[in-house]
């Protein structure tokens, strides 16, 4: 398996979880690193997903490995 790096620009760390938005919902979901890199979704770092934050107005949920939600 290939390491995917953060898609923050300028990050060299190897990706950690995926994150997804729902528009509709306004709603950024957080989760494990998905199996393939998926177009509408970002790979962050340990790093920057722990930092992520969403504008006023918008719920971030987390998901861990074993399906919890935080």
């Amino acid at each position: 398996m290939t390491v995917r790096p953060c898609s923050k620009v300028a990050c060299g760390e190897p990706a950690a979880r995926t994150l997804t938005y729902v528009y509709a919902e306004s709603m950024a979901v957080l989760g494990p690193l998905s199996v393939r890199r998926e177009p509408h979704s970002y790979d962050l770092c340990e790093r920057h997903s722990e930092r992520l934050s969403a504008p006023n107005g918008w719920q971030i949920v987390r998901y861990s490995a074993l399906g919890e939600v935080g």
